[in-house]
């Protein structure tokens, strides 16, 4: 179960790759299946969470609250720069905007462990910075892309609620008085929740295939900007302020893997123009990539090792 979690950049690609060869093995999850596959994501690490988890930013206060704040600046002004940088038109504009807004995913959690990185850090960054999307992602997204185009920041935040908190604490409620139960799911949640996201992104990157190959570079340049940025802006920042490498690893990787599921399903029900989610599944597959690259890279270097 591990070892195919592990391999969740190689199952991500291969599953792009056919939604573009042949949609219709994907594009048959659509609609409520999207929402339905996020909020079994959203489940399924709630069932890993604990509310000691939450606890565990007063013993590292200081690398907490950074990569927090790294989470939700650096990553949506860069969001918001990037899309100016690059003249992406609106809609796909919007959707870096709001994917650079939305927290940590769970696949920064695998990364961060093949990393040799702090992987408690990482589990309470996504954990609380997931609980503050449920406010953040709205409001910031309603920001900076309020000028260009009309953001119902309310139903963003029902979205949110719907498909984050509320699996989310089930989940956290099974593991606390469900225990035994809980033991017996545990094992088969992460890949359960890769399957679910390699399902969304696929259909989004299917559905989307026409508009995705005339796009041409720019915005898939723009995307791999975004994410090339946000790891390595995080991981100078980090060292600037800490000092630390470890440490400075796992915000990076933190602040640069987004929960591009959470994004799409947003995209998709909350802004008119179909082509809003596609930056969200060109960034699952980028930073699922990106961070796999440097997870290879410090596993590999004799310093990760002391």
């Amino acid at each position: 179960m591990n070892k195919f979690s592990q391999r969740f950049p190689l199952w991500i690609s291969l599953a792009c790759a056919t939604a573009i060869l042949w949609p219709p093995v994907f594009t048959w999850f659509q609609g409520p299946w999207i929402t339905w596959g996020l909020a079994v994501i959203m489940l399924g690490m709630g069932l890993t969470l604990s509310f000691d988890d939450f606890r565990r930013v007063f013993k590292f206060p200081k690398w907490f609250a950074l990569g927090i704040a790294l989470q939700f600046t650096l990553m949506p002004l860069l969001g918001w720069s990037i899309a100016r940088l690059f003249e992406l038109p609106t809609a796909y504009a919007v959707g870096l905007i709001l994917v650079s807004c939305c927290p940590g995913g769970t696949a920064s959690n695998v990364i961060v462990f093949l990393a040799r990185a702090n992987v408690a850090l990482s589990v309470t960054m996504t954990a609380v910075s997931t609980s503050l999307a449920i406010l953040l992602t709205p409001t910031l997204t309603s920001a900076l892309v309020g000028a260009r185009t009309e953001v119902d920041a309310m139903g963003l935040l029902f979205s949110t609620v719907r498909v984050v908190l509320a699996p989310i604490l089930i989940g956290l409620l099974l593991k606390q008085f469900l225990p035994k139960a809980t033991k017996r799911i545990l094992p088969i949640a992460p890949p359960v929740a890769v399957i679910a996201i390699v399902m969304i992104v696929a259909s989004i990157v299917g559905a989307s295939k026409d508009q995705i190959l005339s796009a041409g570079p720019t915005l898939p340049l723009a995307v791999l900007t975004l994410h090339v940025a946000g790891f390595v802006l995080g991981y100078l920042l980090s060292m600037l302020f800490l000092k630390n490498k470890k440490v400075a690893r796992t915000i990076s990787i933190e602040v640069g893997m987004q929960n591009s599921g959470l994004g799409a399903v947003l995209a998709r029900e909350n802004f008119a123009n179909p082509l809003t989610p596609i930056p969200s599944a060109l960034s699952a597959l980028t930073h699922a990539l990106l961070g796999s690259l440097l997870a290879g890279l410090w596993q590999r270097s004799k310093k990760a090792r002391k």
